[in-house]
C-alpha cells in the first residue's frame, strides 16, 4: 500500500497477489479502492492492482479540473508501464468502467481483456433514468429528487452524503445496514472526495456517450451486472452485449449495482472463469 508518482501526481496504489495482472477501477466518482476490495480473494490466481484515480480517495496533488479522459486514462497506462506489464485485464465498475471504456478505445495495445461490472456507455442512464426508474419502483418524490440531483453534480460538499442517504437503499437487491457497518468496523475506510462527483456530474459525464465507438473495441469482454440495477439497468447491459463485438453477458440474480458486495461468490467465479486462460499463462 503505498503512493507513487505518477505523471506529476501521488497515486495511491496497491497490488496484491501473484499471476497475470488485472487492475480495478474503482466507481463514483468519489469514492476509492476499498469499494473492489471484494475482489481481493482474486490475488490467490491474478496480481491485483487497486489504485484510485486522480482527484479521488487518497490520490494527491492534482486539481478537480484536472479530472479529464486524457489524464484518467493515460495515468492508467503510465501505471502499467512503471509496473512493469506489457499488458494487462482491466476490470472497471461503475465510473471506473467508464474510464475503462475510454481506456480500451485510447490504448487498446495495453489490455488483453476488459471487465464491465455495472457500468454504461453513455452517461444519460445514471444522468436521467435513473431517477425515472425509481420513480417506477415506489421511491418517494424527495429520494427521486436526490438522485437526479447527486448524478448531475447539483449537490455541494457539505450536503453529499446526506442526498445520498436518501436513496442509498437503491443500490442494493436487500440492503444490509449490519453488513455494512461490521465491514467498515474491520476493514479499512473509504476516503470520499464529494469534489469528484460535483465536477463529474457538472462536466467530465455530462452528456457523456461511447455508444458509437464500441465497435472499435476488440478484446475479449465480460459484462457482469446486478438484475436490480438502477443505474445502468439490464436494458442497457443487452445493448453493450450487442455492440461490443466480442462481449459476453452475466446477470447477476437478487443483486443491484454493487454485486461484487451482495454476491461476491458469483462474480468472482465469473471473473475467474472469463481470465482462466490468462490467470494461466
Amino acid at each position: 500500500m503505498t503512493t507513487m508518482p505518477i505523471r506529476g501526481i501521488s497515486l495511491f496504489v496497491q497490488v496484491v497477489g501473484n499471476g497475470f495482472p488485472l487492475v480495478l477501477m474503482h466507481g463514483g466518482p468519489s469514492q476509492d479502492y476499498t469499494s473492489l476490495l471484494h475482489l481481493k480473494p482474486c490475488a490467490d490466481q491474478f496480481t491485483l492492482i487497486f489504485y484510485d484515480h486522480r482527484c479521488n480517495g487518497h490520490s494527491e496533488g492534482a486539481d478537480v479540473s484536472s479530472m479529464t479522459w486524457d489524464n484518467l486514462t493515460a495515468d492508467a497506462d503510465a501505471l502499467r508501464q512503471t509496473l512493469g506489464f506489457e499488458k494487462w485485464a482491466v476490470l472497471g465498475h461503475s465510473f471506473g468502467g467508464n474510464v475503462a471504456l475510454e481506456y480500451a478505445l485510447r490504448y487498446p495495445q495495453s489490455l488483453s481483456h476488459l471487465i464491465l461490472m455495472n457500468t454504461g456507455a453513455d452517461y444519460w442512464w445514471a444522468q436521467e433514468n435513473a431517477a425515472e426508474l425509481l420513480a417506477k419502483r415506489g421511491y418517494s418524490p424527495s429520494a427521486v429528487e436526490a438522485c437526479h440531483r447527486f448524478f448531475n453534480g447539483q449537490v455541494t460538499p457539505r450536503d453529499y452524503t446526506s442526498t445520498f442517504l436518501k436513496f442509498a437503499r437503491a443500490y442494493f437487491y436487500r440492503m444490509n445496514l449490519l453488513r455494512m457497518a461490521w465491514e467498515m468496523l474491520i476493514g479499512p475506510r473509504p476516503k470520499l472526495r464529494p469534489e469528484a462527483l460535483i465536477f463529474a456530474g457538472r462536466q467530465l459525464l455530462n452528456g457523456w456517450t461511447v455508444m458509437d465507438r464500441l465497435g472499435e473495441i476488440q478484446v475479449p469482454t465480460l459484462l457482469v451486472a446486478g438484475r436490480q440495477d438502477f443505474l445502468y439497468p439490464p436494458e442497457h447491459q443487452a445493448i453493450l452485449a450487442d455492440r461490443l463485438p466480442n462481449a459476453k453477458l452475466v446477470l447477476i440474480e437478487r443483486a443491484g449495482h454493487n454485486p461484487h458486495m451482495e454476491r461476491p461468490a458469483e462474480v468472482i467465479e465469473e471473473i475467474r472463469r472469463f481470465l482462466g486462460p490468462a490467470g494461466q499463462s
